[in-house]
């Protein structure tokens, strides 16, 4: 049996052991989450084209449906992550999954444009409860070692969920209509929810410093350590002792983390804007230079796919070098390659690798931001600021995703359009260089690379 200090740091523990099958379980509950989370985010952009002809309604009157579900996710991130801090991570992680499953499900019975805002933008609070908490509670059982690198590859799961929900929507529209592609998003949470009801254990982190029963945290580390016995000890969190005092809030806005917020936020809204622009309107704007809808489907899931590449990219660089750096020259490439986009109208073979490898470098970049954030704050405030920051840059994603009907209404042309659309990129990888800057003169104790 292994002999324990009678006093034991969790984060220690988990640092010192080998990422046990245990560990791998909350890997993939959350994978799944955000992999759900990703199909149902991106369920409307692909049923769009369907949907207007059915409708017979305009692009531009699609913009508030395409938004409505953004609405909901800054306002699902901005009070989730908060209560998360206060409750814990499961129960918010059940009940946002259990809500954006029956609201997708809604979706599918839907008559009218504005009906189908409302159920959206319902739908979009559980989505946006979902993925900050998910983030912050598989950051807070990997060890320190592989944290970026494990976070982003269940980040994969968000890339994934969005690719499948462009061939689900090519495999399902033709015969069984754009209803049928909400009906599946919805009923796979509902699933889902029951797993994590039954799997997924509470934050270790969080436990320990609101002050869980001795049993309850020993029974979770048992299951990552069998041979590890607990008797007499007291667990702690040395680097975060009086944080269990401070609300998230208070620490997210502090002035030892308020620089570095501020940039964060500021990085998230546009590599949102970027991408909710191309989520939502890449597959109108493809179709629009002559390729039929299943080609302009297809080529859209190229752009989430090629994330999942760059997200365990970017997440094992940023384990070994100065985070900040790795994701910013991604982002750089970003603006790069979705410029690159709008030279391609017309080559429907050139497009799709574009598209690709632009979907490599942005989806990459953006997934590693949660990572990034889950280790600037300590456990008090990690849920409100990594939840903050998604909450924060989803109205970069609402900018996007109603600028994309506006540029299409001023007929502005397919390389104009990537053209303007690489600068938010550039914007994003300067800001986060800033709050390089920021995090190394205002917490250095807690620095990306190092904190709890």
């Amino acid at each position: 049996m292994t002999h324990l200090a009678r006093q034991l740091d969790v984060q220690q523990f988990i640092d010192e052991r080998r990422f046990s099958p245990y560990q791998w379980l909350i890997l993939i509950l959350c994978f799944l989450i955000v992999a759900a989370d990703g199909f149902d985010t991106a369920a409307i952009g692909f049923v769009a084209p369907a949907l207007g002809q059915e409708w017979h309604v305009t692009k531009a009157a699609l913009g508030p449906v395409m938004s409505a579900a953004l609405v909901g996710l800054a306002l699902g991130a901005l009070t989730a992550g908060p209560l998360a801090d206060k409750i814990g991570r499961k129960r918010v992680l059940v009940g946002s999954v259990v809500l954006f499953g029956l609201f997708s499900i809604g979706c599918a019975f839907t008559q009218s444009v504005t009906e189908l805002a409302v159920l959206r933008l319902l739908t979009g609070l559980g989505l946006g409860a979902a993925m900050p908490n998910a983030t912050t509670l598989m950051a807070e059982y990997a060890p320190h070692a592989k944290r970026s690198f494990l976070v982003n590859t269940m980040f994969c799961g968000f890339t994934l969920g969005s690719s499948a929900g462009g061939l689900v929507a090519a495999a399902l529209i033709p015969d069984h209509g754009w209803r049928s592609v909400f009906i599946v998003g919805g009923a796979a949470p509902l699933v889902l929810a029951a797993l994590l009801i039954a799997l997924l254990p509470e934050s270790i982190r969080f436990m320990v410093l609101r002050g869980a029963p001795h049993e309850r945290i020993a029974a979770v580390l048992r299951r990552i350590a069998p041979d590890a016995t607990f008797d007499g000890v007291r667990f702690v969190l040395p680097d975060e002792r009086g944080e269990q005092r401070r609300s998230g809030v208070a620490v997210v806005l502090s002035p030892r983390y308020r620089a570095g917020t501020a940039m964060l936020w500021l990085t998230y809204f546009m590599g949102l804007l970027v991408y909710y622009l191309m989520t939502s309107w890449l597959p109108t704007l493809i179709r629009d230079t002559g390729f039929t809808v299943r080609d302009a489907a297809l080529v859209t899931a190229l752009f989430p796919l090629g994330g999942g590449v760059g997200a365990i990219a970017c997440g094992w660089l940023m384990d070994r070098f100065e985070p900040h750096r790795v994701i910013a020259v991604t982002y750089a490439l970003t603006a790069l390659f979705v410029w690159m986009i709008g030279l391609q109208a017309g080559h429907l073979a050139l497009l799709a690798a574009v598209v690709f490898v632009a979907g490599i470098c942005m989806n990459g970049a953006q997934s590693s931001l949660p990572a990034l954030a889950a280790a600037f704050y300590p456990t008090s405030g990690r849920a409100t600021g990594v939840a903050w920051m998604l909450g924060v840059g989803r109205f970069g994603g609402i900018l996007g995703a109603f600028s994309g009907g506006l540029l299409l209404q001023a007929q502005f042309g397919f390389g104009t359009i990537f053209s303007m659309l690489a600068v938010p990129a550039l914007i994003a990888a300067g800001a986060l260089m800033v709050k390089r800057t920021a995090a190394s003169r205002d917490a250095q104790p807690n620095a990306p690379t190092r904190a709890a």
